[in-house]
């Protein structure tokens, strides 16, 4: 029997709370799951900072990962195993993109990328292709073998059915972190029967497609994506942390440049500094490390990067306010100018945050972020695009909603000393 095909002598379970148990048969599996890199994910939380909105929202990467990784073996070997639109040769190389395909992940995710200008994508392939252990497993399987693993994850794999499976607008990973972060957080948005939805799924060339007869499952499933995204993921309460977060990696970076002597260097985030990151560097990295430094940086002489973390690290927040970027940029140009006279750096303390989500898409080809859409499978084996049969569908298809929020610290403002009748000035343009 080769490494690839060789199975454990006795399955191993996870229970889970999402989908009772994960099965773990095969010794490939196994070994990825017990490697330094994708144990590293326990200390990635899936929500970053939501946690500090839903006190609940603690769930890693890590059970996320394996939750994707259980819904493909599902498809691979309860619905789709034996059609002849499957090559069940692709059975291993999906399994472990899927369980894999989180692994790139930073500390606070988004957040942390946006302020290095990292891609957690390209992290991930990193690891898969680098001197890494899950490297050493996969070539175990074959040497092209983590090529095509990383292929998947970057869709350029050659079977785009493999591909649809991980990463379309109906695939494994939002379908475990839709239910999953329902269960976290407490929420009832995200919930939808993907019982029904395995159930009518249906291997096609280059894509999976649902049964006609699943069309309202489908619907629930994007209503609560939808729902999820704005009750949840863009809460506002969660973004103020976020801005805050950003601001404080920022701030350690401006100082950094300027050779501002710390109390405890960021030795950790150096390399991140200089744009010159190893990808150990990268591994060393993880939400304990962060808190850590923003634990010690409270005591830092700067007064901005004090009092950023320690608004991190107690939850001080910053208060916000609706704004249309484009009718109110004067106001804001007038605010920046306020907050400087009253000696207020608005760079920190003054932020416009924007989230922008587009529940569904049909096909725009051409197009950046090109989706691939959902696709039914008719009575009389027509494939029609889900915006056409679906009524629900097609009146969010194509709409992209966009929230625009202006984050300050109402408590500075409110503050008695020097510059109170500015600051009052300030607060009543806020709130006007």
């Amino acid at each position: 029997m080769s490494y690839a095909t060789a199975k454990l002598e006795e399955e191993k379970v996870f229970k889970d709370p999402v989908h009772r148990y994960i099965h773990v048969r095969d010794q490939v599996i196994w070994d990825l799951i017990g490697t330094r890199e994708f144990q590293r994910l326990r200390r990635i939380k899936q929500l970053g900072t939501t946690y500090l909105v839903f006190h609940g929202a603690e769930h890693s990467r890590f059970n996320h990962s394996l939750g994707v990784y259980e819904i493909v073996r599902r498809m691979v070997d309860d619905v789709f195993k034996g059609r002849p639109e499957w090559d069940e040769s692709e059975r291993l190389v999906v399994l472990c993109a899927a369980l894999l395909h989180d692994l790139g992940h930073g500390p606070f995710s988004h957040a942390f990328e946006h302020v290095f200008d990292l891609d957690h994508e390209e992290f991930t392939r990193h690891i898969i292709m680098g001197d890494t252990e899950v490297n050493q497993v996969l070539s175990r399987v074959a040497a092209n073998f983590p090529l095509k693993v990383s292929n998947v994850i970057a869709k350029t794999y050659e079977n785009k059915q493999v591909v649809s499976m991980i990463s379309s607008q109906i695939d494994a990973d939002r379908m475990d972190y839709l239910q999953r972060d329902a269960y976290y957080t407490g929420v009832s948005y995200g919930h939808f029967d993907m019982e029904r939805i395995l159930r009518v799924m249906r291997p096609r060339e280059d894509q999976v497609v649902i049964k006609s007869s699943g069309m309202h499952a489908v619907e629930d499933y994007i209503m609560s994506r939808y729902q999820m995204y704005w009750q949840v993921y863009f809460h506002p309460v969660s973004r103020s942390a976020e801005v805050i977060l950003t601001k404080i990696l920022h701030r350690a970076k401006a100082l950094s440049e300027t050779g501002y002597k710390f109390l405890h260097e960021p030795t950790h985030f150096q390399a991140f500094f200089d744009k010159n990151i190893e990808l150990e560097d990268y591994l060393a990295l993880d939400e304990s490390i962060l808190l850590t430094y923003f634990q010690l940086w409270m005591r830092e002489a700067d007064p901005i990067l004090s009092d950023l973390s320690r608004r991190f690290v107690n939850r001080k927040l910053f208060n916000y306010v609706e704004i249309d970027p484009a009718k109110d940029y004067q106001k804001l140009r007038e605010l920046e100018n306020l907050f400087r006279k009253a000696g207020i750096d608005p760079q920190y303390y003054l932020v416009l945050d924007s989230s922008s989500d587009l529940p569904y898409d049909f096909y725009r080809p051409g197009e950046e972020e090109e989706r691939l859409p959902i696709h039914l499978l008719m009575p009389n084996d027509e494939i029609r695009e889900l915006s056409r049969s679906s009524d629900i569908v097609d009146s969010i298809s194509g709409k992209r909603r966009t929230d625009h929020k202006l984050y300050f610290p109402e408590d500075i403002l409110l503050e008695n000393g020097k510059k109170k009748t500015l600051r009052k000035q300030i607060l009543e343009i806020l709130k006007g």
